[in-house]
């Protein structure tokens, strides 16, 4: 793992930087086993990732707490969740289906499958985390992370993920975050990984938190 660099500088995000950040998020998920399931077409997938993530990054702009480098080189988009999100609104589904067209049902579905297994108990939600090719593997990612990790053991508060991919889970898991029970996404889908890393110094078991009842769907 690259050693957490002591030179990124990392402020919050505005809708200002909404233009570079988008690029850098399509084009971290651009590849890998999620990506191939919800459009297996690139050119398509192009297309569709920038409007996606443009959706993205501004609803985590007006709802959550985006950071981001001094160079716009990475982005982090996460959520506090006190309690169970409220419903998703019949705005936010016409939203996602304008972005991502006939692909739309995938999507959907992607996304109530993390709704449903959502852990209930309060937590901090990493929704996206990424890192521009051309900076990926100088510790750029784990430094934006670490920030936000040493906020929400000064809170005393765990943070809940899902990895797409086994690289992403063996980061999260040298991070301090410990799996859960995997998803399994249909129509020979990949497998995605539920993690959960609780406070440093927090009393009781570090592991993923005890099956609850399935939470409803977020607004997010």
């Amino acid at each position: 793992m690259a050693a957490p660099s002591s030179s990124v500088t990392i402020r919050c995000a505005t809708s200002a930087d909404t233009d570079p950040l988008v690029p850098v998020l399509a084009e971290a998920f651009f590849d890998g086993p999620v990506a191939d399931w919800l459009i297996p077409d690139h050119d398509d997938r192009r297309a569709v990732y920038h409007r996606y993530f443009t959706l993205v990054l501004r609803h985590g702009l007006d709802h959550g707490h985006v950071d981001t480098t001094a160079d716009l080189s990475a982005v982090a988009i996460w959520y506090p969740r006190p309690e169970p999100a409220p419903p998703s609104t019949a705005e936010n589904q016409a939203a996602l289906e304008a972005a991502t067209g006939r692909y739309a049902p995938k999507f959907t579905l992607l996304e109530a499958m993390f709704d449903v297994f959502h852990p209930r108990k309060p937590h901090h939600h990493l929704a996206y985390v990424a890192v521009s090719p051309a900076k990926q593997g100088q510790g750029v990612g784990t430094a934006l992370l670490n920030r936000y990790h040493q906020l929400l053991d000064e809170r005393g508060m765990p943070s809940y993920l899902e990895a797409s991919n086994a690289r992403n889970r063996e980061l999260y898991l040298r991070l301090g975050y410990r799996d859960g029970e995997p998803l399994r996404l249909p129509v020979k889908g990949p497998t995605i990984w539920r993690m959960w890393r609780g406070p440093v110094g927090a009393d009781g078991p570090p592991g993923f938190p005890a099956a609850e009842t399935p939470s409803p769907r977020r607004s997010q």
